[in-house]
């Protein structure tokens, strides 16, 4: 049986984007994102918000952008996948566990700084893993409304 971990999500920072790095230089961003949904309203029925939380990990290169170009508030698109992380709670000895995901490609929406429309492209597998010291994307977002990066010598030759 073939097996799908995908996650498209859409919505806006609930704080600025917390930067680390692990011992071996890898940067790793922490996001929160608000994601909210709107049901009823039809046929003259009461329209109620719903909000969703999720915790989002960037790697690499995309955390420093992360933390360079996004601020809280602003929107965003990740692409990405769900990961479970495990652990024993120090005080009480009971066994925890998170959902969270993991960015594999992110692309600014705009928001309060008017910015928006760059994105980063997708990371390598071996990107995401927290023992890789050298992330090797180089991409950057653009202030165009199209995205893009600013490693492609190819833009030079666009007629327009």
């Amino acid at each position: 049986m073939a097996n799908l971990n995908k996650v498209l999500l859409m919505g806006n920072l609930t704080r600025d984007p917390e930067l680390r790095y692990t011992p071996r230089q890898t940067a790793v961003a922490d996001l929160g994102l608000a994601i909210n949904r709107i049901r009823g309203g039809g046929d003259g029925g009461e329209r109620t918000e719903e909000t969703t939380y999720i915790d989002v990990t960037l790697w690499g290169r995309q955390a420093e952008i992360a933390n360079q170009y996004l601020k809280k508030g602003q929107g965003v698109f990740i692409e990405g996948r769900l990961q479970l992380d495990t652990w024993e709670d120090k005080t009480t000895g009971q066994r925890r566990s998170k959902l969270k995901v993991v960015g594999e490609n992110m692309q600014f929406l705009g928001g309060p700084r008017g910015g928006g429309g760059g994105q980063s492209r997708p990371s390598s597998p071996a990107e995401d893993s927290p023992s890789r010291s050298d992330t090797g994307q180089q991409s950057s977002p653009s202030g165009g409304g199209g995205g893009g990066s600013f490693d492609s010598e190819e833009d030079d030759d666009i007629p327009f």
